[in-house]
């Protein structure tokens, strides 16, 4: 058979079927179908250009086609659609191959019906009952050039064949007709369906670039989900994602507004509840994880789930995915600019301005930034589009995923965190299952035997990344070892990777390197320079790292598989071949050895403070570990170092475990430690828990005193038979003999799911007791415990009473008891962390039941809260009116009282003004009063308290008073005692903002906090005028608002809201005025107001346009609105 007119190839014998590589003549299916030989060779054509074109994909696709096909389809973008719809013939020509029923064909990927003019069982339903399950009715099509494919991966794919390529690929063609021939252009019949539910020749320019930018997103992402490697130098054996992605824990922390340390975290059921579990409801969520935890896999399996609509995946209706490798983003500012280059190749049919278009018009998108601790920008002085997403200046409504080691200095307040907890039993199982062994149980159990034969290898296969390498290592090797550190580990698994690189250089025909695999010195300093600077930038290019490192050198390295090669487009649109490492953590690892190196050398003048002063520990901890395990000196140098500030107790102790075996060598850094409180966290790992016990463990046999043990959400039970403590997670503290005091605390609130909690009974209390000899002080707190009513007088050993231990307990009410040891009951001493009184009237009677009887036994109350009920202040009667008109005189015992009100917008009660005089007879009344705090919108406080009316015992007293308009969003204002005025101090979340609303007193206290933000040059993320808009001055230089203050311009002002005031033209242009002063704004919004229809676009400043600043319209009537700068109107947006 002769190819196609002028493509210079022959074509096979035998027609490709979808159900296997012979030739099934027409008689196969005439009885069945009932259709002609025409028909059936028509189908037959299109199965055979289908299968021409469509490569083989992740491991065991292997193929043995009779020549090399062209790859030209990766590197060649989609055509426009008018050259689609353009058929034609001819020598070097198109040959379209067309569908006698064009007409009644339509797009069954889309409707999920067969086509009414095909065979019925030619037809399969397009479902997915797991991510392995492919539909046949969705194939390629040949996108954009690839801006980041591996060149192995290309090498191998121009030897792919043609004869054992599926009948169907993975990846949904945009039009239902015909296929076409590998390397020829594109042909579909303009008249035929497109996945847009449209025909072809129906589409608008701006439908065509929309389809053309989806399934180029879909072509590049294939590239990189089908080239898993789980090992570095097994390089023939490359996956697809979803034949070795295994789940493992998701933990979120469930607050309003997350800060690292602040609250419990919770389990997630699963990844593909991302975006369903309520819990977790917002446009930013932020996946947090450890090296090697699986954040880059996770979110090749959202591609995956993307590409083939996943049933039950967070992307199985998302519209346009947009997937970003945040090392790849170095000098580039615009997200939409980085779009254009790494996705799409700088193609151009598709520009910037379509691609913000797309996404913002699209039903729904979502955009993923992969690897925000490898962002070369993150610190750039000059704000880049990430940043602005983190503030949520861009892409507002749009949900957006951000992977990480650790957060992030500036955040939106709706964040939600989301971290990795690694592998369990569980998931470790169904790795070896699915990507090691198969089905062999036998070689299973040999792996797992390995796995439990050390506990501390155990505790380091919850990393992902290291089991990964576990697994393939003890599978392959007969003389695998034990390992004590992850240092030990990794140097093996080097060790191991130039063994396997020896062995195959022994083979016939191959190439033979001879490189030591300890003489790496030039790499060590290439990549402690990598990652020691501010802007870290951990990729190269391959005539760089060549001329760094040597030919040979490089080949070699790129042979092991710790070189990674990748294909990728520069921002200045020219492509090139960068040169990364294989995990980040192989860049911590040789840089860990330039560190040894520099920090041995005899006399050495290098500070520790200079050499890591770029190096956070949360981002490059296993490059102090590494180091710590690489020398005992150094180590113990780093340790010292760490004791500081500067580094957490808990990463001191991994530490410290790197240098296990000679415990001599680091007394010092276990009574450093030890002199503080030691605490274990149920959200720790297991490995750092382990840490933590041989630390306890050390201080036990040398009689080193632990001042405090804090068990943090982690305590189990007491063992009394073996007189330890058992951990959740299964590890046991068994020498707690110079532990002075041990807290234990639990979760602080109920949630969903919540059992009777933890039973502590008398026997166990006691024995606890006696193992712990110098214990002076034991506490549980939280809610969880449930400790014994009393213990029996005659259980009691004599020992006991003498020693006269102090044991304290929280109840499941907050109030906290303290045993006698005469009598072994319990004693009320304070009412809890925090007493609340709601807002509704009901549960305000028995608030106040409750807090009679400690205030009139005289028992301290830590915290009064008064939740949106605080109405006055009765200096007559020296009580507090709340919002039901019940009177609240119980405060004679109270310490902090802490009044919240109303912190968000729009209709809410009216102002509370509390007077100087009330304040002052506030905190006279209240005699143990040592805090007040006041939170919300709904209150004013005065400007001020003339000196002369505070009394001496006032200032005597100091008692903290404090101010926050809107929590943790904008200014903290503290009275000063001396002179009555407040001090100011400015929250720092990252995401400060003003409201101010329409009384006088309020637009004061709102000037004032623009003052403070304004002079310490303070982002200002909006400025929201409430019903408080008047006028702008004539010389457009400051904002009036309706009490006569006046607002200057703002250079740090990012969004400016104005609502329920209606402007008119020329209030419209002085607005627009006013905003291009503030050279920081990006947005200018009115909400339900009347604005002008249009405006003339000569009276737009230039600089809006030039800076893209856009101004938004929310009517009354709900209906969004972009002023378009072009042509003066709006164009409706949807909401």
């Amino acid at each position: 058979m002769d190819g196609n007119p002028g493509d210079g190839r022959e074509l096979p014998d035998r027609i490709p079927s979808p159900e296997g590589d012979g030739y099934h003549g027409p008689d196969r299916h005439s009885s069945q179908r009932g259709g002609s030989l025409i028909s059936w060779l028509q189908r037959a054509c299109e199965r055979f250009n289908l299968a021409r074109r469509t490569p083989g994909r992740g491991s065991g696709h292997s193929s043995q086609r009779s020549h090399q096909p062209d790859i030209t389809h990766i590197q060649r973008p989609l055509h426009r659609a008018e050259e689609i719809a353009q058929p034609s013939s001819g020598d070097g020509q198109l040959v379209e191959v067309t569908n006698d029923h064009d007409d009644a064909s339509i797009d069954t990927a889309s409707t999920g019906q067969p086509c009414s003019a095909c065979p019925s069982d030619d037809w399969e339903p397009r479902h997915h009952s797991g991510p392995n399950e492919v539909s046949r009715d969705t194939q390629p099509i040949p996108g954009p050039s690839t801006s980041s494919h591996s060149v192995e991966h290309l090498r191998r794919s121009q030897r792919l064949s043609d004869n054992q390529t599926r009948a169907s690929s993975d990846l949904p063609n945009p039009v239902g007709g015909a296929a076409r021939s590998q390397g020829s252009e594109p042909t579909e019949d303009p008249h035929t369906m497109t996945s847009l539910g449209k025909p072809l020749h129906r589409l608008t320019e701006k439908q065509k670039k929309k389809l053309f930018f989806i399934e180029a997103l879909r072509t590049r992402y294939k590239v990189d989900y089908e080239k898993v490697q789980p090992i570095p130098y097994i390089k023939d054996r490359l996956h697809c994602v979803d034949k070795v992605y295994v789940e493992g824990g998701f933990e979120f922390m469930p607050t309003e507004h997350v800060t690292r340390g602040s609250g419990s975290w919770e389990r997630l059921e699963s990844y593909k509840s991302l975006f369903s579990d309520q819990r977790i409801q917002s446009v930013r969520r932020i996946i947090e994880g450890e090296p090697g935890y699986g954040k880059t896999t996770f979110t090749l399996q959202l591609a995956y789930d993307w590409c083939h609509r996943v049933e039950g995946s967070p992307m199985q209706d998302v519209e346009v995915l947009i997937i970003l490798r945040m090392r790849q983003l170095s000098g580039i500012r615009s997200i939409y600019r980085a779009i254009e280059v790494h996705l799409l190749g700088s193609d151009p049919r598709v520009r910037e301005a379509d691609i913000a278009a797309i996404i913002r018009e699209s039903k729904s998108a979502v955009v993923i930034l992969d690897g925000y601790d490898e962002y070369p920008d993150q610190h750039s002085r000059r704000e880049t589009d990430v940043q602005r997403i983190l503030k949520l200046t861009l892409f507002e409504n749009t949900p957006v995923i951000l992977t990480t080691r650790y957060l992030p200095d500036y955040l939106a307040p709706i964040t939600k965190i989301v971290r990795l907890t690694g592998f369990d039993e569980r998931a470790r199982d169904e790795y070896i299952r699915k990507a090691v062994v198969g089905e062999d149980k036998f070689a299973l159990s040999i792996i797992k035997a390995r796995l439990k034969e050390n506990p501390v290898l155990e505790d380091l296969c919850q990393v992902p990344l290291i089991f990964v390498m576990f697994a393939h290592i003890a599978y392959e090797n007969q003389d695998f070892q034990n390992f004590k550190s992850v240092t030990e580990f990794f140097r093996y698994m080097i060790r191991c990777f130039h063994e396997h690189l020896k062995n195959k250089s022994k083979e016939l025909n191959t190439v033979r390197y001879s490189i030591d695999e300890n003489e790496h010195a030039a790499l060590d300093k290439l990549a402690f320079l990598a990652i020691s600077q501010e802007n870290q930038r951990i990729t190269w290019s391959r005539e760089g790292m060549c001329k760094q490192l040597g030919q040979e050198f490089y080949e070699t390295y790129q042979a092991l598989g710790i070189f990674v090669e990748e294909e990728v487009v520069s921002y200045k649109s020219s492509r090139e071949v960068e040169v990364r490492f294989y995990h980040k953590l192989f860049c911590e690892w040789y840089a860990a050895h330039h560190i040894v190196y520099i920090l041995s050398q005899p006399g050495h003048s290098v500070s520790l403070e200079e050499l890591f002063r770029h190096m956070k520990p949360e981002d490059v901890q296993y490059v102090y570990r590494f180091a710590c395990g690489l020398n005992r000196d150094v180590g113990s140098s780093i340790i010292q170092y760490l004791s500081d500030p500067r580094g957490t107790f808990q990463f001191r102790r991994l530490c410290i475990l790197e240098q296990s075996g000679d415990v001599e060598s680091i007394l010092g850094s276990v009574r450093s430690l030890c002199s503080g409180t030691v605490i274990i966290k149920g959200g720790d790992s297991r490995l750092l828990q382990r840490s933590t016990v041989q630390l306890l463990d050390i201080a036990a046999t040398r009689d080193i005193l632990v001042s405090s043990l804090h068990l943090d959400q982690c305590f189990s039970k007491f063992d009394v038979t073996n007189a330890c403590i058992v951990l959740k997670s299964g590890i046991r503290l068994t020498n707690l003999k110079t532990v002075k005091v041990l807290r234990v605390s639990g979760r602080i609130r109920e949630t969903v799911g919540d059992s009777n909690g933890i039973v502590v009974n008398g026997e166990e209390l006691l024995g606890l007791f006696r193992s712990c000899e110098p214990l002076e002080e034991i506490r549980f707190e939280g809610r969880e415990f449930q400790l014994p009513h009393s213990l029996p007088a005659d259980m009691i050993p004599p020992t006991l009473k003498t020693r006269n231990i102090m044991v304290s307990y929280e109840d499941r009410r907050g109030m906290i008891h303290q045993l006698k040891w005469d009598d072994g009951q319990w004693q009320t001493t304070t009412y809890g962390p925090a007493l609340r009184i709601p807002q509704e009237e009901l549960n305000q009677q028995w608030a106040l039941e409750e807090l009679a009887k400690p205030s009139t036994d005289g028992i301290p109350i830590s915290c009064l809260h008064l939740d949106r009920c605080f109405s006055k202040f009765d200096v007559t009667n020296a009580c507090i009116f709340l919002t039901s008109g019940l009177r609240l005189t119980s405060l004679k015992t109270v310490k902090v009282l802490h009044v919240e009100g109303f912190t968000g917008t729009g209709a809410f009660p009216s102002r509370i003004e509390v007077t100087r005089e009330e304040l002052l007879g506030l905190l006279q009344t209240c005699k143990t009063l040592e805090e007040i705090r006041f939170v919300g919108w709904e209150y004013h406080l005065p400007l001020s308290v003339p000196a002369e009316l505070i009394p001496p015992t006032m200032k005597t007293r100091n008692i903290k008073v404090s101010y926050e308009r809107e929590r943790k969003h904008g200014v903290v204002h503290q009275l000063n005692w001396d002179d009555g005025q407040w001090q100011h101090q400015i929250t720092s979340d990252g995401s400060v903002r003003v409201n101010i609303f329409q009384e006088e007193l309020d637009q004061q206290w709102g000037k004032k906090e623009l003052a403070v933000l304004s002079t310490a040059e303070v982002s200002i993320n909006r400025l929201y005028l409430d019903r408080s808009f008047s006028n702008i001055t004539d010389d457009t230089q400051a904002i009036i608002l309706t009490s006569a203050c006046t607002i200057p311009v703002l250079q740090t002002l990012r969004q400016l809201r104005i609502r329920y005031t209606d402007v008119d033209l020329e209030m419209f242009l002085k607005i627009l005025a006013y905003t291009n002063e503030c050279t920081k704004i990006t947005q200018l919004v009115f909400r339900y107001c009347d604005v002008p229809n249009e405006v003339d676009p000569e009276m737009i400043p230039p600089p809006l346009k030039q800076r893209g600043v856009e101004v938004k319209w929310l009517s009354k009537a709900g209906k969004l609105h972009l002023l378009d700068f072009n042509k003066g109107s709006w164009k409706r947006l949807r909401l």
